[in-house]
């Protein structure tokens, strides 16, 4: 039963095959074997690849089973299609475009696996790129902000420093009034007199307009701040929005971009391996020599082949006798006097039915 099954999967004539001998038999079916378990092979390829585009496993399976069908379907017709003729060149020139074919599908069933078996190696190469995404995302956003927030830390630096130049006129003026009092400086008279009440009113004073501009200053900082930390809040909003996008960056392509910064050498085993096993029932057929089956299949197609031409030709001479036949019976009763005036008395009725009627047509018009 198994290898009836996989003699119909080398799309093999199962009737020709039937009286085979087993060897040949069990040729054909280990090529069906090798076409079945390649559609399988693609089949599971494409789920995997498919689910890390859908995310769906079902989707995945449904649509990976479509294209095992398709993959056994055509590989199926490319060994079917390669007949042999008995010289390698003719029967290697009729099998390039399969081998071609072959070539295309064993990329694109070795890609997916490859994805599978170097996954983890992916994920690392992915997790660096994200985190470099990361760090780019977060400098290209902060490029609109960081103008704004300069502006205001210059702003707040501005205004403490107006704070700190008034506090330093101040300390200048209080040790000014206190070495007054003190007789170190200014008069150089011990005790508060007439000059020590004038720079202690200056001072007090200044101490005035500096307690009202560090009140001023204060609120205008405050105020800054708050923009500072709108702004500070707006960055995080940006960069809290964009991070999921840069978190999904592991879909197929950035997968097959990741796998190729790898080493190459074992993708490469790997994609030799299965375009190994996609073209070997084709170089099974090309390297083996013309068997039984091969021969009887010629046998078939040749009688069918005769017995086309034979009633093409027969049907060719029957028509051109038709012809002759035809040509000698019209030319004897060419000139036979009953046959013309059988048809001139016809030809007279139908005239006079056209006049008749033409007649009646104008008088209805008129």
């Amino acid at each position: 039963m198994l290898k009836q099954f996989f003699i119909i999967c080398s799309g093999a004539d199962t009737d020709i095959l039937e009286s085979c001998s087993k060897g040949e038999q069990n040729k054909y079916a280990g090529i069906g074997a090798t076409v079945f378990f390649t559609a399988v092979m693609a089949f599971i390829a494409a789920s995997y690849a498919l689910y890390t585009v859908f995310d769906n496993l079902y989707s995945s399976v449904f649509f990976g089973l479509i294209w095992g069908f398709l993959i056994f379907n055509l590989d199926r017709f490319i060994v079917s299609t390669i007949k042999k003729t008995g010289n390698f060149m003719d029967e290697f020139i009729q099998a390039t475009p399969r081998i071609i074919l072959a070539v295309i599908i064993a990329v694109v069933i070795s890609k997916p696996l490859e994805l599978k078996i170097f996954e983890k190696e992916i994920n690392q190469v992915l997790l660096k790129q994200k985190n470099d995404l990361t760090l780019a995302n977060k400098n290209q956003i902060a490029k609109q902000f960081t103008p704004n927030i300069k502006g205001i830390d210059n702003n707040i630096k501005s205004l403490q420093q107006q704070i700190a130049t008034k506090e330093a006129e101040v300390n200048e003026l209080y040790n000014t009034y206190i070495a007054e009092a003190e007789g170190t400086a200014g008069t150089k008279r011990l005790g508060k007199g007439p000059v020590y009440q004038e720079k202690r009113e200056k001072h007090d004073a200044l101490l005035a307009e500096l307690q009202q501009l560090k009140t001023d200053n204060i609120l205008k900082i405050d105020a800054f701040e708050v923009q500072k930390a709108d702004l500070k809040n707006n960055y995080d909003t940006e960069v809290q929005k964009t991070q999921p996008i840069i978190n999904n960056f592991d879909g197929l392509m950035a997968r097959v971009n990741a796998l190729g910064e790898l080493p190459w050498i074992p993708s490469l085993f790997i994609f030799l391996l299965f375009l190994a096993v996609e073209t070997s029932p084709i170089f099974a057929k090309l390297l083996s020599p013309k068997s039984a089956y091969d021969f009887k299949l010629e046998d078939e197609e040749a009688a069918i082949k005769s017995n086309v031409l034979q009633n093409k030709n027969q049907r060719e001479a029957m028509l051109k006798t038709d012809f002759a036949i035809n040509d000698r019976i019209y030319k004897d009763i060419e000139n036979e006097d009953e046959l013309y005036n059988y048809k001139r008395k016809t030809a007279r009725e139908l005239m006079q039915l056209q006049a008749d009627a033409f007649f009646k047509q104008q008088k209805n018009v008129l």
